[in-house]
């Protein structure tokens, strides 16, 4: 038989084992000719095909294209299979494919021959009805197996000889960020080469595409690796291509190269991972038709302090891998704790054993050598008392938060990790779920992890739900260690605490979850809704995060631009869209749905829970999805109907250039007045602005002075400096430009940055630029000018009016307000820049200096110069006669200043102000000169000439 083998494909004996790639050209010759019989194609087919064909007693997979339109992180997927069955009789096909436990089933159509069937989603009955099944057929599962966060959709059906079948699947799902990454997933499972392999993924973000990647697949026991070690690059045949907003991405491997992945068909997972451009802010927001989606992540914040407790399974069960795995990341998982947390370890089985008797233990070298030690002499021994073990990490963390002066900052939060099921003490789940939510009472949260197949998986998604945590199931394999270290990187960050985000109630309903205990590094808050009036021009977003050392508000405006109707139909990978999908009104059906089931799966009352069944079930009918609550019937569409169509469920296109509403970027957004704040904030004439001009108020006197600074590129000037006192200093970093045209300057100068410094009652400071605002008072935050936001902590409050002004307020008695000149084309000779102005002086002290702070508590006189030299004091009502002589003088601390009258525009050029203007640099009005007031870097606090202090 090997030798006859050898000479069908055209080898000797003596030349060995034939080519493999020679082999696969030659099967993908044969495979194509084979489906060309359904096709009618005339092509005769050589004796070695058939030869193969008796011993295939399947039908063939002649077609596998999967299409994908991801856009604002919701995705539609269409999965197209066909299948040949060229054998003289009738044979079974099965189509099974491998979904996102997470996704949504909304159609699912198949024709044999020449009929075609439909899926219908309807309710679930209590008792599932058998009478529909005809003979031929087994209707679809869409949840036969679940492995490792998948679930498997299946569909078997009988193919009449020399026919085909062909099957279209549609899913959807919202994706997760985890890890700072978004990552979509597509199955290919065929079980055998196919002829035509085609997966095509297009993606739309308008806030921007960024780390775009595509690592090579992932094979059944790699979920969460996904990669062999050192290689990195995508699978075979795969192209990727993007602009800045879209992403085209295609994996179209031949049977050849099929073959070279795996001699009997691929196995694996098609997987790509990216990310959108986000900057601090109240996050994007997009609108689209009455519907809009909120996503909030983010980034360069500082790690608050965790206190956690480990809760790990030592049972009996856990002998082996599953043990060392554990051991091996709780290794790695320590080595990662900061040295502002606190911890303990807990071991159960039958017994339970505590690292540390009362307490948590700070992270210190030594704490984290002996935590190693007593991992690493854990043994599996008994059963599994999970009760006795969750209520005494509860009382353990309790008591800590308790007795203890933890950081009032900090988040804390328990680890639980088990492979089985409670067989020791309480083994009834409801009462484990209500002891567990006593104990903990919502003074923390409950993460999960449960490892292998014998775990009870609805006890540990439920406790984690129930207390505001998260579950992760893993099979039992080489690669455990990973996961569960990829778990703990997911909650290992938490950046902020007590996050709610509010609309205005008269403006939306049906809002999605609005409040969450914590947000951790690297994952994304989603929140959904409807628009109550839909002709409103803009909806008003406000975000807090509160703890009782700094409370955080961000606000905006978010515009929306009703009347502008873009297409966008020449977008790749939109073509073929049809139906009106709106995908953000999806995504908040999605997520409404999935709020309803949790919501079911929390609750004790029957009453409340068949609502909440009723509610889900409703709205899954209403947008055609598959629930636990309802099902998909075929129905047959007609002996002469038309087969299906590969048509991609694709989202509507109507307005998508301007309706996507994303708040990324400094541009302000259509319909927001961009001076609409300036008005009604509070500030004095008091200012250095514009060249920079200084005007310095009077308001005893009725008058005001005004004076330039010529002062250089880079030069850093001391605005006000009363560090001694209050413990203020306010500096402003000069840039330059070139003069204007004909003018008698050989350049211009404008504030770039004001550093604003105070160390009383503690030490901060601020950086503020035209395009963001950095406060460190112990933590650094990053706030962009572009966006509104409120930021207060005991003695400092910073109010942000986008794209307008920034507000800053020291003890209540010290309030600075600075401009933001923004320009939309400037000129060669314009910059970007800021302007300084006093709004409320009272808290510095008399001894404040700086070129504005020396004015503030001394007064200055107006005189008149005779032709004798004698000087008369002015009163107030003589100044109006006074303007219009050329010479008159100001007496400033004895000293005499000539002055003339003048004009400036203060207040963003909006406002004209009357002055008496000091010119050379202010020489004579001012102690010293203008160089004694250059501080040597933005942080010099000095107070007097020669004196050089730092914060």
């Amino acid at each position: 038989m090997i030798l006859w083998l050898c000479l069908c494909w055209g080898f000797s004996p003596s030349a060995g084992q034939p080519d493999s790639e020679l082999m696969a050209r030659y099967l993908e010759e044969q495979l194509l000719a084979d489906y060309s019989i359904v096709e009618q194609v005339a092509r005769r087919v050589p004796r070695q095909a058939k030869f193969l064909q008796r011993l295939e007693t399947r039908p063939r997979m002649s077609e596998f294209h999967v299409r994908s339109t991801i856009i604002s992180r919701y995705a539609f997927t269409t999965v197209s299979c066909t299948m040949v069955n060229s054998g003289s009789e009738a044979r079974e096909a099965v189509f099974e494919m491998q979904i996102p436990a997470a996704a949504f089933i909304s159609n699912f159509t198949m024709s044999i021959g020449n009929k075609t069937y439909y899926g219908e989603v309807t309710g679930k009955e209590k008792k599932n009805s058998t009478d529909d099944k005809e003979r031929h057929k087994k209707p679809p599962s869409p949840t036969e197996g679940r492995e490792n966060g998948y679930e498997t959709f299946k569909a078997s059906v009988f193919i009449p000889r020399k026919m085909q079948a062909r099957f279209i699947l549609h899913y959807e799902e919202l994706l997760q960020r985890r890890l700072g990454k978004y990552e979509y997933t597509v199955s290919i499972r065929p079980q055998q080469l196919v002829g035509r392999l085609r997966v095509e993924v297009n993606i739309l973000e308008n806030s921007g595409i960024v780390s775009l990647e595509v690592p090579p697949l992932r094979n059944s026991k790699q979920k969460g690796n996904g990669k062999a070690e050192g290689d990195v690059s995508p699978p075979p045949s795969t192209v990727i291509g993007h602009t800045k907003t879209l992403a085209k991405v295609t994996f179209n491997p031949s049977v050849v190269e099929q073959t070279r992945i795996a001699r009997n068909g691929i196995l694996g997972d098609f997987i790509i991972r990216y990310d959108v451009n986000r900057e601090l802010s109240v996050g994007d927001v997009q609108i689209l038709n009455g519907y809009f989606v909120h996503y909030f992540a983010p980034t360069d914040l500082p790690p608050l302090p965790k206190n956690v407790v480990f809760v790990l399974d030592s049972s009996a069960s856990m002998v082996g891998t599953k043990l060392k795995q554990t051991k091996e990341a709780l290794f790695t998982i320590l080595q990662d704790l900061r040295p502002e947390d606190h911890f303990n370890i807990i071991g159960f089985s039958n017994r339970i054993k505590v690292w540390q008797q009362d307490r948590l233990v700070p992270v210190t070298p030594n704490n984290i050598r002996d935590a190693k030690k007593y991992i690493h002499n854990m043994s599996p021994t008994g059963g599994t008392n999970i009760n006795g073990a969750l209520q005494t990490g509860a009382k353990l963390l309790n008591d800590y938060i308790a007795q203890n002066d933890i950081d009032a900052r900090s988040v804390s939060l328990i680890i639980f990790l088990t492979d089985g099921r409670p067989t020791v003490g309480e083994t009834q789940s409801s009462k484990i779920l209500s002891n567990t939510k006593d104990a903990i009472r919502d003074k923390f949260c409950l993460f999960t992890i449960g490892i292998g197949n014998d775990v009870d998986h609805k006890l540990l998604e439920r406790m984690a739900l129930e207390n505001c945590g998260m579950t992760r199931l893993f099979q039992e394999d080489e690669d455990a260690a990973s996961h569960l270290k990829g778990f703990y990187d997911e909650i290992g960050t938490p950046l902020l605490s007590d996050i709610r985000v509010d609309y205005p109630e008269d403006d939306v309903e049906q809002v999605t979850q609005n409040f969450f205990p914590n947000y951790f590094n690297g994952s994304e808050i989603i929140i959904a809704g409807k628009l109550i009036n839909r002709t409103s021009d803009k909806l008003h977003v406000e975000v807090t995060a509160s703890n009782s050392k700094k409370y955080i508000l961000l606000k905006t405006d978010v515009a929306i631009d009703l009347p502008s109707r873009n297409d966008i139909r020449g977008v790749p990978g939109l073509e073929d869209g049809k139906g009106d999908n709106n995908y953000i009104e999806r995504a908040w059906s999605y997520l409404t749905i999935k709020e309803l089931l949790n919501s079911r799966l929390k609750s004790d009352d029957s009453q409340e829970k068949d609502n909440l069944m009723e509610k889900a079930k409703s709205m899954a009918l209403a947008y055609n999805f598959v629930t636990p609550f309802t099902v998909l019937k075929m129905k047959e569409a007609g002996l002469h109907s038309e087969p299906p169509q590969e048509e991609f469920m694709s989202p509507s296109t109507d307005g998508i250039g301007e309706k996507v509403q994303s708040l990324q970027g400094h541009k302000a957004p259509p319909g927001v007045r961009r001076g609409q704040d300036k008005q009604r904030i509070k500030i004095s004439k008091t200012s250095a602005d514009g060249d920079p001009h200084f005007v310095i108020d009077f308001p005893s006197s009725k008058f005001s002075v005004c004076f330039n600074i010529d002062g250089e590129p880079g030069d850093i000037l001391r605005l006000v400096s009363d560090h001694k006192e209050s413990g203020v200093t306010v500096n402003g970093q000069l840039i330059g430009a070139p003069a204007p045209p004909n003018g008698h300057k050989k350049h211009r100068t404008y504030f770039s940055t004001i550093t604003i410094l105070s160390n009383k009652p503690e030490r901060s400071y601020l950086e503020i630029t035209p395009r963001r605002v950095i406060l460190d008072d112990g933590e650094r935050l990053v706030l962009s000018c572009g966006r509104s936001a409120v930021v207060r902590s005991r003695s400092l409050e910073v109010s942000i009016s986008a794209y307008s002004n920034i507000t800053v307020t020291i003890r209540d008695s010290i309030s600075f307000v600075i401009l933001i000149h923004h320009y939309r084309k400037p000129a060669p000779y314009q910059r970007n820049h800021l302007g300084f102005y006093i709004s409320n002086s009272k808290g510095l002290s008399s001894d404040s200096h700086g070129l504005l702070g020396q004015f503030l508590n001394h007064e200055v006189k107006l005189l008149q110069e005779s032709l004798n030299a004698s000087h008369q004091e002015v009163g107030q009502n003589q100044t109006e006669v006074l303007k219009a002589n050329p010479t008159n003088t100001l007496k400033v601390k004895e000293r005499l200043v000539p002055v003339v009258w003048k004009q400036r525009r203060i207040y963003n050029g909006q406002q004209e102000v009357d002055c008496w203007f000091a010119k050379n640099n202010a020489d004579k009005l001012i102690d010293g000169s203008y160089k004694d007031y250059l501080a040597s870097h933005p942080f010099d606090t000095g107070t007097s000439f020669g004196t050089i202090n730092s914060l």
